[in-house]
């Protein structure tokens, strides 16, 4: 009998405009072409497809998803006040983040980050289709500076999850085949420093999958990632723990025994009887969802509201809970976290002891 595959939960669908296809393709194939005056062949279509190909992989596929959804809004925009997208046009696109900052009717006005990723997108767009958009052109900053200056508030972060939460959260989860599962996510999550879609990226070994985002192997001493991020490969250690209960290595090698993978990826989806794993990758938002639901079983922050307790939690507290709670060096976070800059880091430790450098006792104040 055909087993069931997990239902994984998901907002429901919307309905693309026809007028609003994702024509990402249809740019590529007209920016990355042979010259005019140049005549094909069969090398050199060869190699235009190669081009292609690498143009594809110049950002994550999230990020190209997100790209193309901006565009599709500002092309939608445009129609809907008689204006055309092509060419580019700064005062058109001034007039654009100045409707997203203070839109009229009932529409949510965007926080100025969010702003800022959809001139980044339309950055993104224009380029694709052979223009330029100038984003320091005095008609769009001097109006998103003004954005800046009336709106910008900041950062909401995200709460930490401490050892002490993760502990109380692994208990929340059943002890079949999707616990052992859902546990190995957030030992490695949280061990790793990693972002969610990182997690569900990981394959068995390399090259198993096209749309790996890197690979695992399992040593004598604990878990090396190799996982590739925006400025290229980097290498993630994830040593043994004190106990099998909070061990990521010892979860992660129950889930893959258990669940008998070794090809292809690594955290996948189960049959709806919990006893069979497929070979559907997860999405990064069951990560997301998996964080938020163990939260609010263990009864993480019971001062607040439900609701608001919910929404305290996300993929980035694992990350967050590393920085805050790891005992050693900081440079030590930074690499396991692949940030660029100590600044990053601290941004994340949320019980750090600001004050433990006295510059102003240093200085003989």
């Amino acid at each position: 009998m055909t087993e069931t595959p997990e239902k994984l939960p998901s907002e429901p669908p919307e309905r693309p405009d026809r007028h609003e296809r994702d024509d990402s393709a249809d740019t590529e194939r007209d920016t990355i072409a042979l010259p005019s005056h140049v005549a094909g062949s069969g090398t050199l279509d060869r190699l235009v497809e190669t081009a292609r190909d690498y143009a594809r992989q110049a950002a994550s596929e999230n990020t190209l998803k997100a790209y193309t959804k901006d565009w599709a809004h500002f092309a939608r925009w445009c129609r809907m006040r008689g204006a055309d997208p092509l060419p580019s046009s700064s005062q058109l696109i001034g007039l654009y983040i100045a409707d997203l900052a203070a839109p009229g009717g009932k529409a949510r006005a965007l926080s100025v980050s969010s702003i800022e990723r959809r001139l980044s997108g339309l950055t993104w767009g224009y380029a694709q289709r052979g223009e330029r958009l100038d984003r320091k052109d005095r008609h769009i900053a001097s109006v998103l500076a003004g954005i800046r200056r009336k709106h910008a508030r900041p950062p909401v972060q995200k709460e930490a999850i401490l050892p002490e939460d993760l502990r109380d959260m692994l208990a929340t989860l059943p002890h079949d085949l999707r616990g052992l599962r859902d546990r190995a996510i957030l030992l490695i999550g949280f061990a790793g420093g990693l972002r969610r879609s990182e997690i569900v990226s990981l394959d068995h070994g390399k090259d198993d999958t096209p749309d790996s985002g890197g690979w695992v192997e399992i040593l004598e001493g604990g878990v090396l990632l190799t996982l590739r991020g925006k400025t290229g490969w980097r290498e993630v250690e994830i040593a043994r723990g004190s106990s099998d209960q909070t061990c990521p290595v010892h979860a992660l090698t129950q889930w893959l025994h258990y669940a008998r993978i070794d090809f292809g990826p690594i955290f996948v989806a189960t049959s709806r009887n919990g006893l069979k794993a497929t070979g559907e990758r997860l999405s990064d938002k069951h990560v997301a969802r998996l964080i938020k639901s163990c939260a609010r079983e263990a009864g993480l922050r019971p001062d607040l509201p439900e609701a608001e307790r919910v929404r305290l939690f996300s993929g980035h507290s694992l990350r967050a809970g590393l920085a805050s709670s790891a005992e050693v060096d900081e440079r030590y976070v930074q690499k396991q976290l692949g940030h660029a800059s100590a600044e990053m880091t601290r941004r994340y430790q949320r019980r750090r002891d600001r004050f433990r450098v006295n510059l102003t006792k240093a200085a003989g104040l």
